[in-house]
């Protein structure tokens, strides 16, 4: 019997094919052509700050790293280039975001199979040690301080955007970003198309935020700054953009405030603090604060009061009753 010649390019052949070829590692590949051409499109359509790994990359990821290919980078390069940026005066925080995106570059090599494994994880220094930051849960007094100083400075909009993050608990950048088709006045909702968790959600405005808000346009009307619907709310009067950052003017609000340790985002953590000593409940706080998990919210626990006891006791009166 003549056995016939296997034809290996008939269908029947092509699934298997094509997780052979899937299988060949591409050692071609420098790591700058694969940021270019592959990573950062893929950031851009998947990170809300896209722009900042292409910060990143070219400052601190380019020059040790982009010459060489995929497959040539090694634990001991990582090490070094770790090393390297604290004996160049990074602090180690910064340095931790940094090898962050590395990390996070070579992971999405090895899924999408251009090299084999994450060289990072065979490296010594995975993270520097940076300590954890405290919390800081800004008093009466402090609050009235700090309002003053930032309607002190030239800044047109600081007192504003300051007092509008102590009233809604909004990330600094979601309310930096917002535009005026964003806020919801009849419903009392300001709504954050892409939040810091991936998803979009919607800010309740209290009707001293609302007020607020009301004043922040009547300041733009009169710096000829445009707040038709598709404008921001706070648009830098000299480039008609958004603000890039706040945090020149809010440092020295704060130096002035004599409150050098304070940072923006601990007015998040003091709009959660005066609503957990107002009698919010935890899922409260949660929903307010646009957590997607309460774990997240649970960081905030130690400041509720303790009501255990109370609650058993309850129990024990019920108890009683039922015995009278």
């Amino acid at each position: 019997m003549k056995i016939s010649k296997i034809n290996l390019n008939h269908p029947l052949f092509n699934f298997r094919n094509k997780i052979i070829k899937k299988n060949i590692f591409d050692t071609s590949l420098t790591f700058e052509n694969f940021f270019l051409d592959r990573y950062y499109p893929f950031s851009q359509s998947t990170k809300r700050r896209s722009k900042l790994d292409w910060y990143v990359y070219h400052k601190h990821l380019a020059h040790p790293f982009g010459h060489r290919l995929l497959s040539e980078i090694s634990a001991e390069n990582i090490d070094r280039w770790m090393t390297k940026q604290i004996q160049e005066k990074y602090k180690a925080s910064t340095v931790n975001k940094h090898a962050g995106l590395l990390n996070r570059m070579l992971n999405v090599a090895v899924e999408w199979e251009y090299i084999e494994k994450n060289p990072f994880d065979k490296a010594i220094i995975k993270k520097f040690p940076t300590g954890d930051h405290v919390q800081r849960f800004l008093t009466a007094d402090e609050i009235r301080r700090l309002l003053s100083a930032c309607s002190k400075e030239p800044h047109p909009y600081l007192y504003f955007f300051v007092k509008l993050l102590l009233l809604t608990g909004a990330r600094s950048s979601e309310l930096r970003l917002c535009k005026w088709n964003d806020i919801d006045l009849t419903k009392g909702e300001l709504y954050i198309g892409l939040s810091k968790n991936g998803r979009s959600r919607r800010i309740i405005l209290s009707d001293s935020s609302i007020q607020e808000l009301c004043r922040v346009k009547e300041t733009s009307e009169s710096l000829g700054t445009p707040t038709m619907a598709s404008n921001w709310v706070f648009t830098n009067p000299k480039t008609q953009l958004p603000y890039t950052s706040m945090q020149i003017a809010f440092s020295k609000a704060r130096k002035r405030a004599r409150l050098d340790t304070v940072r923006i985002h601990d007015l998040r953590h003091t709009f959660a603090s005066l609503l957990i000593n107002n009698g919010a409940s935890i899922y409260e706080v949660q929903k307010l604060l646009g957590h997607h998990h309460v774990s997240m919210t649970e960081r905030y626990a130690h400041l509720f009061p303790n009501t255990l006891k109370d609650r058993a006791e309850i129990i024990a009166g019920s108890l009683l009753k039922a015995k009278d």
